[in-house]
């Protein structure tokens, strides 16, 4: 089976979470899996066990609130985020194998640039020398994800500062481009993590899907 993929740009955050929860609430059992890549403009999002302590300053940066797991994180341009609508059931694939597989997509793809990185088992995520570079967060919905994670590759840092990233207070970020030196094309980036999406979660091939999403 393939694994089909949607180069979707800069898109606003909140036409795409519900362009995502409307795939899940009306594909069936015949329905292919995708997965959307994507840039947003400036936007803090709240998961469902968000705390507000943990928003310090969000200044002029929207917030919302959202169905994921998890706390607060940032999203802005330069991060690559990746919107995983699975059928896990039809898969067999639990909730923490799942979550694995997507670390190791991440760690082989940093891998692929020199970068080492590594998973830590008390905070989803991936990290370098203890600063975090790509962070995770799904909801499964009758045996189907939306939402994913986010991949630091070179962007403006310092609103993560404006918040407790994941809840963790004073956590380091880090990007790909302050670890790899000469230029980092982001479109490269990309292409290499669906490699290893389609080999970690055990698809065939994958397929570049054309049109952009109904928003």
């Amino acid at each position: 089976m393939s694994l089909g993929f949607r180069e979707l740009g800069l898109v606003d955050y909140e036409p795409t979470w519900q362009a995502m929860q409307r795939f899940t609430n009306e594909r069936d059992a015949a329905t292919a899996d995708e997965v959307w890549l994507l840039q947003h403009p400036p936007v803090f999002t709240q998961g469902q066990a968000g705390k507000p302590e943990h928003l310090l300053l969000p200044g002029d940066i929207p917030v919302v609130q959202v169905d994921r797991g998890g706390q607060v994180t940032y999203h802005g341009p330069g991060q690559l985020v990746v919107y995983l609508l699975l059928d896990v059931r039809r898969s067999r694939l639990g909730v923490r194998e799942l979550v694995t597989r997507l670390e190791h997509s991440l760690i082989a793809t940093l891998a692929s640039y020199g970068v080492t990185a590594n998973a830590r088992p008390d905070a989803p995520g991936v990290y370098v020398d203890g600063a975090k570079i790509a962070s995770l967060g799904l909801r499964i919905r009758n045996g189907r994800t939306f939402h994913g994670l986010a991949l630091n590759v070179d962007m403006d840092l310092a609103p993560f500062r404006r918040i407790n990233p994941c809840g963790y207070a004073d956590m380091a970020m880090t990007q790909l481009a302050d670890l790899v030196a000469g230029p980092l094309e982001f479109s490269e980036v990309s292409a290499r993590l669906r490699e290893q999406l389609v080999k970690h979660l055990d698809y065939a091939q994958q397929q570049t899907l054309e049109g952009a999403i109904d928003c």
